[in-house]
């Protein structure tokens, strides 16, 4: 390398060391700029907490102080840094470090050294040289000093505007928390969303501490009415049952010998199992592990029973706690609330008065306006708390069972909360897809306004009504749809709107008016005798819960027309309005059409023609009509489902006791069989039904009804008594030993029928009440009575179910036997054998079966259809046998 090529290549590596350094600064200060941001970042990643909603992360939550807005301008300022392309780094890197190499290969031949340097490190020297040469054409041809310049510090104006915390929200700002978002955007509160928060919380916790001990004192009673039961079963499990869950061959002769024949006594002797003759110490320790899996596996499949009939001492322990807990705290009713204050608790440690904002990201879809009614809830919850004493609450009594006979339903809520009652998760939710099942699961439910704890699938309910708008709920009856309904309407009160109505038969408005005032903060207003026209002006002024009857309708029509925040209409019983071309139905259709939501409430939504139950659906949901012919069972309840929600006792209810049913089928008299003759021949359906009743003192069935009201007296019960026919209940009500009230019929004031219940419910051992099926089976609770009879089969499945329910029902205590009084070769069995047919369809359609494939039309009968049939078939019977004869 001559002198003028020496001279160059000084020149190149002079404006390369200068290019170099300059993108080291680049980088260093890139590097700087975005370290520090990062740094910044994580420090408020950090401090953010995860708030949950139904035990899934919900919404991350930032709390921002004043002192965070010095983070703003670093990270303004990582967000400016100029966007590198592929480019730009390959430059940069070609000025940090493929340049700086060769540079350093060429300065030993330029200077002194050069004259020591050997052949290799020349040619090294030229090579470099060369790739100088070539790199610095291509910087000057792209105008390397300004690609520089471009990706270097960029200084702020001095005028630029101070930053705010809203900056955390655009998108161009870069801040990492927000990839965490999905679908809901986030929101930035201000302070005045969460004042006062800290406080609630730090108060619900005190007074959910303050109840502890109760609380905990009840569980342990529990536990042991728990352990007593597995006790008892585990004295009468044979020590052979060890073999069975032990992995080891076992050998139990010795146990034998030694007098020890079951697995209590097993674990009685535990650890000196060893010491018994012919037992050695890994014998002892293997018998003694498969006892304890034993008492494990027995525990985990024992429920906590409460038995009327055995009266443990166990159980009289565990309802004297639960007596104590419930008279000393001040959180019943509030178990939606309290739920949402332990989500909120994560937030308790990093709020302080310094907190100024709060920033929110969604992190599964929910808006944030959840988490803000959440905490609307929770504050107000704490207010309750605070204006709420348990001062002058009332003593527990000496015996508990009192109490507890008095008012079931709010003992086994208490076990529910302690978690002794549980539910089939499954059987809760339905027929209703995973999509509204996760909705129903994330939509808040607030207690300000209910002063009842729900159990889990009541409050399932009211949630689903509240997700869905306008819903039928068919429930079983005896699952509480009432207080469903009611919790929807308090929710909705929390939430500022004021007029609902609730439209109901007449024989249960005094029980809804009764359920409304006993049950929420909400005032109800009798719309219906003779104070109608003073409650609907009330209402029309002031707001409530109007209790209306169907018929009440036509004369309040008018006026409800000019009604614009009906927030809520609940049609009970709403089979009622099966029929589309019915005057009640097309009143009562077009405030369902009118209201913001609807709740249609009937457990037998189903009774002779599968259309009718279609006709229910499409009054709240018009878009799921369907022609319920063409489909199966299966598809029919999937297509209904985001408007249906049906759950039945025995999925739900478990600790309800049984329900024993007995056909008890009775020959006619000589007398009664002649009667029965003369109504065949004259084709009377109605008299057929009835002769073996009215036959008195020689009547079978009158006798057996009879010995069943005596045996109820000895076995400390009470009877309802259902028959459709007013003569019979006219016998029945003379004929019958003991206390006897009614005949309830629907003749009967509304008023007057709750009354009759609550002398019944309160009357003594043996006392019967005498009910119309039609009217005593709807709308009232009467689990006061444990035994329940029917005359005479009933011409629809859902009539006697319903009659049934008034007594298997959420807080009956009892065993629930049904006798069902049918005469032999008679009207009674035919309609027995068609009835039959009848309940299969609304199994299939309305309740859960696997019968997919059945045709609904094949056995679907019509009230006339079956009159015909069943005289046809007594009428050759009788007559054609006796031709032959």
């Amino acid at each position: 390398m001559d002198k003028t090529e020496r001279e160059e290549v000084r020149r190149l590596t002079a404006d390369f060391t200068q290019w170099s350094r300059r993108a080291e600064d680049v980088q260093r200060w890139r590097r700087t700029v975005r370290e520090a941001a990062d740094g910044d970042e994580e420090a408020l990643r950090a401090r953010s907490v995860v708030v949950n909603r139904a035990g899934q992360a919900a919404w991350q939550v930032l709390p921002l102080r004043g002192s965070d807005a010095g983070v703003l301008p670093r990270l303004r300022e990582r967000a400016a840094l100029p966007a590198l392309t592929a480019d730009d780094s390959a430059f940069l890197r070609l000025l940090t470090t493929e340049v700086p190499r060769a540079v350093a290969d060429v300065t030993p031949v330029l200077g002194l050294r050069r004259f020591f340097t050997g052949s290799a490190k020349k040619q090294a020297a030229a090579e470099a040289a060369g790739v100088l040469r070539r790199q610095h054409q291509v910087f000057l041809r792209y105008d390397g000093v300004r690609r520089l310049e471009r990706l270097g510090p960029v200084s702020a104006p001095d005028d630029s505007p101070a930053l705010g915390f809203p900056v955390l929200l655009d998108p161009a700002l870069g801040f990492g928390l927000l990839a965490t978002r999905s679908g809901a955007p986030p929101e930035l509160l201000d302070r005045s969303a969460i004042d006062g928060l800290p406080e609630a919380l730090d108060a619900i916790a005190k007074v959910v501490a303050g109840e502890a001990p109760q609380r905990a004192a009840a569980r342990a009673a529990g536990e042991q009415v728990r352990y007593a039961e597995v006790r008892q079963a585990l004295e009468q499990m044979p020590v052979a049952a060890l073999k069975a869950v032990s992995p080891d061959p076992l050998r139990l002769g010795a146990l034998a010998e030694a007098g020890i024949g079951t697995v209590q006594e097993v674990l009685n002797r535990g650890g000196s199992l060893q010491a018994l003759p012919g037992v050695g110490e890994t014998s002892a320790r293997r018998m003694l592990a498969a006892a304890q899996t034993l008492l494990r596996e027995t525990s985990e499949d024992t429920a906590v029973r409460i038995d009327v009939d055995h009266r443990s001492p166990e159980a009289t322990q565990l309802l004297r706690r639960l007596a104590e807990w419930d008279g000393s705290r001040q959180t019943q009713g509030a178990v939606a609330d309290l739920e949402r204050a332990a989500e909120l608790a994560p937030l308790r440690p990093v709020l302080d008065r310094d907190t100024s904002h709060l920033l929110v990201i969604p992190t599964r879809g929910l808006p944030v306006a959840g988490l803000t009614e959440s905490i609307q809830i929770v504050k107000r919850r704490a207010e309750l708390l605070g204006m709420s004493s348990t001062a002058g609450r009332k003593v527990v009594d000496a015996d508990p069972w009192a109490d507890f006979l008095a008012r079931p339903a709010d003992y086994f809520a208490m076990l529910a909360e302690l978690g002794f009652v549980t539910e089939d998760e499954n059987a809760v939710h339905g027929d209703l897809s995973e999509e509204i099942v996760a909705a129903v699961r994330d939509q808040t439910l607030n207690g300000e306004h209910l002063t009842v704890s729900l159990r889990g699938y009541q409050s399932f309910a009211a949630r689903f009504a509240l997700v869905q708008r306008k819903v039928i709920i068919g429930d079983e009856m005896g699952l509480g749809k009432t207080v469903e309904a009611l919790a929807v309407l308090a929710h909705l009160h929390s939430g500022g709107k004021r007029r609902f109505l609730v439209v109901c038969p007449a024989a249960v408005v005094t029980n809804w008016v009764r359920e409304v005032g006993g049950k929420s903060r909400l005032r109800a207003l009798r719309v219906h005798g003779p104070d109608r026209d003073h409650a609907a002006a009330t209402w029309l002024r002031e707001g409530g819960v109007a209790v209306t009857t169907y018929e009440t309708l036509a004369w309040w029509e008018t006026a409800l027309r000019e009604v614009r925040d009906l927030a809520c209409v609940v049609v009970d019983e709403a089979h009622y309005i099966k029929n589309p071309g019915a005057q009640r139905t097309r009143r009562t259709s077009r405030l369902i059409t009118r209201a913001e939501r609807a709740i249609l409430l009937t457990g037998t939504p189903l009774e002779n023609r599968v259309g009718e139950f279609r006709n229910l659906a499409s009054y709240v949901r018009p878009d799921l009509t369907v022609d319920a012919d063409a489909l199966s069972p299966r598809a029919f309840r999937r297509r209904i489902a985001p408007a249906y929600l049906r759950r039945n006792q025995e999925d739900v209810l478990t600790e309800l006791p049984e329900l024993i049913e007995v056909e008890e089928w009775i020959p006619l008299s000589p007398a009664d069989r002649a009667v029965y003759r003369d109504a065949v021949a004259g084709a009377n359906f109605m008299q057929m039904r009835q002769v073996a009743m009215l036959g008195g003192a020689q009547s079978a069935k009158l006798q057996r009804l009879i010995e069943i009201v005596r045996e109820a007296e000895e076995n400390e019960r009470r009877v309802l008594v259902f028959s459709h026919f007013r003569k019979v209940l006219d016998l029945v009500a003379r004929s019958l030993p003991g206390p006897v009230f009614g005949p309830l019929t629907g003749s009967v004031p509304a008023g007057q029928r709750q009354q009759m219940v609550d002398e019944f419910s309160a009357a003594e051992h043996g006392a019967a009440l005498v009910a119309q099926i039609v009217a005593g089976g709807v709308g009232l609770n009467i689990q006061s009575a444990s035994v329940v009879v029917i005359c005479e089969p009933q011409l629809k499945p859902t009539t006697e179910a319903q009659a049934i329910a008034r007594a298997h029902r959420m807080g009956q205590v009892q065993s629930v036997q049904v006798h069902r009084l049918l005469s032999e070769e008679s009207v009674d069995q035919r309609i027995t054998e068609l009835l039959a047919a009848k309940k299969q369809i609304f199994d299939d359609y309305a309740r859960i079966s696997d019968m997919a494939d059945s045709s609904p039309e094949a056995l679907d009968l019509s009230e006339a259809e079956l009159v015909r049939d069943v005289v046809a078939a007594e009428r050759r019977r009788l007559f054609d046998d006796s031709k032959q004869g």
